[in-house]
């Protein structure tokens, strides 16, 4: 009998959502995904197409463009993906900007920006990491200066995941220097024609290849002030602290995912892969090390599937998602080791899917807050 790894949360129309989301992938993504990782980006067109079958922005209510549905339905997505190391097309970061927009914007800036990013016509991305500062957002030194109807906005800011084909960039900066994390506040810009905004070359990382994770400049970008996030300066902060726990159990939901992947991978190469006569399958060590995987894959799926049941009932907590984080993202580093091992020289070459998924794990531990920041979140609650 195989081992059962489906979401507990999952349901009948889940299912069929599971279906459209898989044809997408293997009709769309996957043929592409070895160019894309050449090239460094998925390109405009197939955020169009995702946006054309309804597989962005899921979880945004249809007043707003959206799909109407919860958090599983961008986690059916983010599965789906994850099992095949596709990276390149980031909707995970699409959706927290789109989340937001939706929990902080204003009414005007939900109608005109949700709407087109469900369509796939902008695409998102958010600007925090600047190259002194990654998860200690104190350290922020991009400035936008009101001066009359507008903000003057300067500084940069690197690690953009969606940096080079965002149409839409929440750029976190200083609009009152003096009042520390107070005086931090978030301004949306529209990239298409905006002077004094550059984007530099995807930066070349050892995994995500695919995704045009690229650094930004801000040279007196001017934005017109009602492009503040929710109409109120000083509130940055405490907006990007409030959408903390989906943000996190979006990558929870991703290694368990990617574990899963690397588990049926190893499983089907192991059956036919003989040595000394026999499938590596039939070896001891061999079995223990995939049972030893399952078990690993089981327990992670039960806590994060709890998780984003918890998520759709409003009770995840931000300890519990760090928890999340860290725990699952640790473990799918582990995990997709072992199973690299069992393919020998083969598994250490980009042409096997356990490769490109051991390049592509890594990041995990680090972005979304690195997981040390996630353990000392959790230490502060004991």
């Amino acid at each position: 009998m195989a081992i059962d790894f489906r979401p507990r949360w999952t349901d009948t129309d889940l299912e069929l959502y599971r279906d459209t989301a898989v044809r997408f992938i293997e009709r769309e993504m996957l043929p592409d995904d070895g160019a894309a990782r050449q090239r460094g980006h998925v390109g405009h067109a197939l955020w169009r197409r995702a946006g054309e079958v309804g597989l962005l922005c899921s979880d945004i209510p249809e007043q707003w463009g959206g799909g109407g549905g919860d958090f599983r339905h961008e986690a059916v997505l983010y599965e789906e993906m994850a099992r095949r190391s596709l990276t390149g097309m980031s909707v995970s970061v699409h959706s927290i900007v789109a989340h937001y927009i939706l929990n902080h914007g204003t009414e005007a800036q939900k109608a005109r920006y949700l709407p087109r990013m469900a369509s796939g016509e902008l695409v998102g991305a958010i600007a925090m990491t600047e190259p002194g500062a990654g998860s200690d957002l104190q350290g922020i030194r991009t400035r936008a200066i009101r001066a009359g109807g507008e903000y003057v906005i300067n500084g940069a800011k690197t690690f953009i995941t969606n940096g080079l084909l965002a149409g839409l960039v929440l750029v976190v900066a200083r609009t009152a220097p003096e009042q520390g994390s107070r005086g931090i506040s978030i301004l949306i810009v529209e990239t298409a024609g905006c002077q004094g905004y550059r984007v530099g070359q995807p930066l070349d990382k050892i995994g995500l290849r695919a995704q045009d994770t690229s650094e930004l400049f801000f040279d007196d970008v001017r934005v017109p002030a009602d492009m503040l996030l929710g109409g109120e300066e000083g509130r940055g902060f405490a907006q990007l602290m409030s959408d903390l726990p989906y943000e996190r159990l979006i990558i929870a939901v991703m290694a368990v995912a990617m574990m899963e992947g690397a588990y049926h991978e190893t499983l089907a190469y192991v059956r036919e892969r003989m040595a000394f006569g026999k499938p590596v399958a039939e070896f001891q060590n061999t079995r223990f090390k995939l049972a030893g995987v399952a078990t690993s894959v089981k327990a992670a799926r039960a806590f994060v599937d709890r998780c984003v049941e918890d998520l759709v009932e409003g009770r995840l907590d931000t300890v519990t998602a760090s928890m999340a984080k860290a725990w699952a993202s640790d473990l799918q580093g582990k995990v997709v080791d072992e199973c690299l091992q069992l393919f020998g020289g083969y598994g250490y070459t980009n042409d096997y899917l356990i490769g490109r998924m051991y390049v592509d794990a890594r990041v995990q531990r680090i972005y979304g807050g690195t997981n040390e920041i996630m353990m000392e979140v959790v230490a502060r609650a004991l």
